[in-house]
């Protein structure tokens, strides 16, 4: 004979007394007909069975007093895999009466079994094997494929409800032992087969009800939610509208205050061109009158050149006569040259000043095309001094010319030079006070030009201030002109999100028309159920023809039982169905009560 693992063993009876422990605490429960407290006695078997089944193949832990072996261990890891939990176990360490681990893993399993989720507890825990793996055995109950069957089990218990006291229980000095007298069987139990089997039929609807009304709460929130995201998204909306209108009404309000700023700027730059206008045309005047002043002026210097001119022909004829004073000529004669350079210096100064006017003439023609002829009379003018000049040129050669016939006949002229001395010297201080005041209308006439061109500098400034305040103004209606742009997406915006809000609160509303018709169903069906109760099914020897169609069952035709009202119809006539959120296809429903049709198989099919 082959020797069974002990192990093994263990783990069978402890699935067969929660199995037996699940099924009694069920029955007795739904014939009590009321919440269960915690001095109900398979209750209180119960528990101590599932601390027999966590307790089996659990590693012993070393301590500094003693080994330590308690269940709280792996029921705390359900906190960190389901987030639910933490509920519980916050509750269970806030107890004040608790001191023991045990006493903490009891008071967690009566938690987990009021909220009716013990069995989503445990299921965390299984598929975790790694984790698990720390505080069982490898052969434990919870490690192997029972752990997964009374987790299955575990189930069933959603259909009880418990109101268990946990804060002034003592769960610490509890001891743990099971009664197998429950569990006996008695004749009584034997004539209640048929009644179990209408107990199972009703779970099981009840399970489908409150299934079906997991589902609408769970889509009724979802919808309440999305209600509520909608209803803050379009206050955002409209706030946003709002903001959007008072930027608008704003924006218009500075458009109109820089309209009325730009008319006032163009009215300002219009006049100011017009003063400017006048200012350069008192400015052209005074400029003539300068041209004037420097005509009179050359034509003073001519006449001076004339009167030098006679004076040295005066003394040629002298020079021819005094020959003896031919040294003190000569000195006289240096004098001379030095006078003649240094005139020459003013006249190439005057020519510069000249190639400066001709530059700001060139510039004014550019700036000013009105004043196209007066340029032109300017230029003319420029011109014929030019020509003078030349002429002045000419003339200077030829006293050059003379000069050098001088220095001839100045071996003629030595005796007379000591006379002519002092009429020299005399005529030389005239000159120099000549020159100087000639200097000093230079000078007055320079200081002129320089304040002319600072006044031009100056409208220039003005000009290209005017010109960055229109482009400025440009700038700014082109941004107006965008933030109009971008209002009228935002309209578009919104008037799409309002089409949106439209099309959701219609679909909210035929939602509740479905959940209220539903709801309808599922009170018709209950009454059915209440009225259908003590109906009982027919065997199968005796269910031999359909109820509706009154034609035998087949292999075609299969068997189609009501757990309510016991009636039996073929695959053909009951064609009502519902969707299950469990299954995949959809079930058939009786016709006259609407419970779940469970198919039979005849007695010639296996």
């Amino acid at each position: 004979l082959a020797v069974k693992d002990p192990t093994a063993v263990e783990r069978a009876n402890l699935l067969n007394m929660a199995k037996l422990s699940i099924k009694g605490l069920i029955e007795s429960a739904l014939s009590f007909g009321r919440t269960l407290d915690s001095d109900y006695p398979p209750l209180q078997q119960f528990f101590v069975v599932m601390e027999h089944c966590l307790k089996h193949g659990l590693k012993v832990r070393k301590s500094f007093l003693s080994y330590n072996k308690t269940i709280w261990g792996p029921l705390e890891l359900v906190e960190k895999l389901y987030p639910e939990a933490e509920e519980i176990a916050a509750s269970v360490r806030d107890l004040p009466g608790l001191k023991t681990p045990l006493g903490r893993a009891r008071a967690w399993l009566r938690l987990a079994l009021m909220q009716k989720k013990m069995a989503d507890y445990l299921r965390c825990l299984i598929i975790q094997r790694d984790l698990l793996s720390e505080f069982y055995e490898y052969h434990a109950l919870m490690m192997e494929e029972e752990g997964a069957v009374i987790v299955g089990l575990l189930v069933g218990l959603n259909v009880i409800d418990a109101n268990l006291c946990v804060k002034g229980e003592d769960l610490d000095s509890q001891v743990g032992v099971i009664d197998f007298s429950v569990y006996l069987k008695s004749d009584d139990d034997i004539g209640g087969k048929e009644r179990d089997v209408q107990i199972a039929a009703i779970l099981d609807q009840k399970n489908y009800v409150e299934e079906l009304n997991r589902q609408l709460n769970s889509t009724v929130s979802s919808l309440h939610a999305r209600v509520d995201s909608l209803e803050k998204s379009n206050t955002k909306l409209i706030e946003e509208l709002a903001i959007a209108k008072n930027n608008i009404i704003k924006l218009q309000e500075e458009n109109h205050q820089l309209r009325s700023e730009n008319t006032l700027i163009l009215m300002k730059t219009q006049h100011h061109l017009e003063a400017t206008k006048v200012d350069v045309e008192a400015e052209l005047q005074t400029y003539k009158h300068s041209r004037q002043g420097l005509d009179e002026m050359y034509s003073e210097a001519r006449r001076q050149l004339r009167e030098e001119s006679q004076l040295r022909q005066d003394m040629e004829n002298e020079l021819v006569v005094q020959v003896s004073m031919k040294h003190e000529i000569e000195l006289a004669m240096k004098l001379l040259e030095k006078d003649i350079h240094e005139k020459q210096d003013t006249l190439i100064g005057l020519r510069q000043q000249l190639d400066e006017v001709k530059a700001i003439n060139v510039e004014m023609y550019q700036k000013l095309q009105v004043s196209e002829d007066a340029m032109k009379e300017k230029s003319e003018i420029i011109s014929r001094l030019e020509d003078k000049t030349n002429q002045i040129n000419a003339t200077m050669k030829q006293l050059e010319q003379r000069l050098q016939q001088a220095e001839k006949a100045q071996v003629e002229a030595e005796a007379e030079d000591e006379k002519l001395k002092q009429e020299y010297v005399n005529k030389s201080e005239s000159l120099q006070k000549e020159f100087s005041q000639k200097e000093k209308q230079l000078l007055q006439l320079e200081t002129d030009l320089k304040i002319e061109k600072e006044w031009r500098q100056t409208l220039e400034d003005d000009l290209q201030k005017e010109k960055e305040t229109v482009s400025q103004l440009r700038i700014e209606t082109q941004e107006i002109i965008k933030l109009k742009k971008e209002f009228l997406k935002l309209q578009e915006k919104n008037k799409q999100l309002k089409r949106i809000c439209e099309d959701q609160e219609a679909a909210l509303q035929e939602l509740a028309s479905k959940l209220s018709e539903s709801k309808l169903k599922i009170e018709d069906i209950k009454e059915a159920n209440q009225a259908l109760q003590g109906q009982v099914w027919l065997k199968d020897k005796e269910a031999t023809h359909c109820k509706l169609c009154e034609k035998e069952f087949s292999l075609s035709k299969r068997k189609h039982h009501c757990r309510n009202c016991g009636e039996i119809f073929c695959n053909a006539c009951s064609d009502n169905e519902l969707p299950l959120p469990s299954s995949p296809r959809p079930v058939r429903v009786c016709d006259s009560c609407h419970a779940i049709l469970i198919q039979r198989c005849s007695s010639n099919v296996p």
